[in-house]
Parts: structure tokens; sequence; C-alpha cells
């Protein structure tokens, strides 16, 4: 493989690609999946790295791989521990103001283990987190950017995400969606406190992210419409990317975030945010939105991925993926970082990442 992908990844994003996009499919599940189940990857697959597997399918990476060269850093009144007990694992975090506990489980269906107790269950867990978010700073690895720049060469441009924004990191790290709303309308006013703590925490990380070269910052947010209401976003959510997108763009960053699930109650908001593109916007079959609509709610902002990732499954007939990409490259051409929305799954076909290279490439010929 000759084709130099991280160049071509940043070209896109800084509109120099001269109308190229890229071909940047997340493989991640697929792999997992089947090491968990049948210890080793199909075909010629078996030994490979994933490094490996990308070079054989001839597509770029999304290397979130880069992450780790970010760190908190808590002070010395901060304590964290964990204690493992069976299937079980109690995760600790001791403060002069509380001590708060997480409780995880291993599932017999993958790797991943399951929250059987969350960090914040009740008002003053939270002010625990208010405090642990207001005395935490961060850290940059140059020798972790280093290894997965030499790991990955140029299979892609570093490329991160953030942690998550206001009612999403309730949500998924530390409550939950329906204690989350319940905080939001027993105690706002704490809530409105971390939201602040939180806020300032992550400035300190831009401050480091805009000092770093890592010029492609994803919000990882997850955000769906089936949790997240519009008023929740408006209020909660887009005034922290405002403040987030202002402060990055100021270094010359190229700026998305995750949006999966459903779309369509949030979709007129995307141009306010100050992205410039949003990454995993599930089109129907899978998702709730057409390709159309995505287009008339993005405008000219790009997207990122775009291709059920049903359409790799082999209950799909081949012409119906070629078809939906072709559409893509239709509608949102230049301004598009192809990919999977959100990853091949476990039963996909991993060979029709090839053909959809192919398409991609005689599409790019056009402008050598």
């Amino acid at each position: 493989m000759t084709q130099n992908f991280a160049k071509l990844h940043e070209d896109v994003c800084f509109k120099r690609s001269k109308g190229k996009v890229i071909w940047q499919p997340r493989i991640d599940c697929w792999i997992t999946d089947k090491l968990f189940d049948h210890g080793e990857l199909p075909g010629i697959y078996k030994d490979m790295s994933k490094v490996d597997i990308y070079k054989e399918l001839g597509c770029s990476a999304r290397i979130y791989e880069y992450n780790d060269c970010f760190y908190p850093i808590y002070d010395d009144t901060i304590h964290f521990s964990k204690t493992v007990d069976g299937r079980s694992t109690e995760h600790k975090m001791e403060t002069p103001v509380g001590t708060v506990t997480r409780i995880t489980k291993t599932t017999p269906s993958s790797w991943a283990e399951l929250v059987t107790k969350e960090w914040v269950c009740n008002e003053e867990d939270l002010k625990v987190f208010t405090y642990i978010e207001s005395h935490t700073n961060w850290g940059w690895n140059q020798e972790h950017f280093d290894k997965t720049k030499a790991e990955w060469g140029n299979l892609g441009a570093p490329t991160i995400f953030m942690p998550r924004t206001s009612m999403q990191r309730l949500y998924i790290d530390l409550m939950g969606v329906e204690e989350a709303v319940y905080a939001v309308m027993d105690y706002p006013e704490t809530v409105e406190e971390y939201f602040d703590a939180l806020r300032e925490c992550h400035f300190r990380l831009i401050d480091v992210i805009n000092e770093s070269p890592i010029h492609i910052i994803n919000f990882g947010d997850n955000i769906h419409s089936g949790t997240l209401s519009p008023s929740f976003f408006e209020e909660y959510v887009l005034p922290e990317y405002k403040l987030r997108t202002e402060r990055l763009h100021k270094a010359g960053k190229f700026i998305c975030s995750h949006f999966d699930g459903d779309n369509k109650g949030l979709m007129e908001y995307y141009q306010q945010t100050g992205l410039d593109g949003v990454e995993a916007i599930t089109p129907v079959p899978q998702g709730d939105v057409t390709l159309e609509e995505a287009k008339e709610n993005l405008g000219d902002m790009f997207l990122l991925d775009g291709i059920p990732a049903v359409y790799f499954d082999e209950i799909y007939p081949v012409e119906v993926l070629e078809e939906c990409v072709h559409n893509i490259l239709d509608l949102f051409a230049p301004n598009l970082i192809l990919g999977i929305s959100d990853e091949i799954s476990s039963t996909g076909d991993i060979e029709r990442i090839k053909l959809v290279g192919k398409i991609v490439d005689e599409y790019n010929a056009q402008f050598e």
C-alpha cells in the first residue's frame, strides 16, 4: 500500500484535497467479537494485527488510539482504587468531600463489563464529582504519540475524541439516563455547579490539545435524540459546543461530534454547534433519517461515515451497498470522510470494505 492516507485525511478535513474524499471504516467490533467468540480471526486475517488488516483492506483508519496521548492528572487529595471480587470490580474514588464507587461485572457475551452500580446515585455523589473535576488537570504523553505514529504510520492522521459534555457525561459516564433526568429536575443548582466544574476541566484539556500536533478532534458524546430532548440539547449541550469549538478553532483544529442512534429530533441544530462535521449519522433502514435529510441539515458541514452498517451484511445485496455509496458521494463530496455508521458488525462481510474502496478510488481518480 503506497497511498499516504494520513496526508489525504488532513487534506480532506482542511479542504486541500482538490475534490478527493477518503474511505475510513471502523472495524473494531468485527475484530473484537470474532476474537471473543472464536479466539482467532477468519481466513487470511487469522494472525494479522489491526494495522495489518487495514493495510490488507487498502483503506484508511480513524486512529483513536491517539486518545491516550492525553491523561488526567488528579491532585494528591484524590485517590483511586479498585477491588476485584470474582466477576465484579468495585472502582473507588476518595476525596476530602466524600467517596464515590462504581461496580462493574464481566459478562459471558463480550469483553465489555456491565455497570451494576453507577458512580453517582444521589446529590452528594455529584458534589464529589464536582470536586474531582475542579481538581483535575491534563498532561501530554509524547512517548505514546511517537509509539502510536510509528505503529500506524500513514494509515490516518492523528485523531482523538474528547470526554463527554454535560448531559452526555451524566447519562453515559456517571448516572444513567433516568437518574440524570431526575437530577436535573430535583437538584438543578447542584447539576449546574457540576457542569461549570466539568467545563473548566475540559477547557484545561483544550489548552493541552491546542498545543499538541493532533489537529482532528471529535467530541465523543454518542448523542442520541431518543434520550436527549431538543430542550436539553439547547440548554445544556449547545452552549458547551459553541464554547469548545470557539477555543479549538482558534488553534486551527477540525472538530466533529459523534451523533449515533436517532438523529431526527436534533438535526436542526447541526449548523448552530460550531462543528465542522458530524460523525456516525446513521441513515435508514438502520437509523431514523434519510441521506437527503442529513444533507439538508448539514449544509456544507462534513459528513463522517454515512453507510448503514447493515449494508455490509449479506442480507442486503451488494448492489444496495454500491448504490448507497454513490448516493453519498453525490450528496456530500468533497466534504466527506466516508465510513460505516457506526461500525461493521461481527456478522458483516469484511470483503465488502474493499468494494467500497474501489468505488472511492475510481471517484478520486478524476481529480488526479
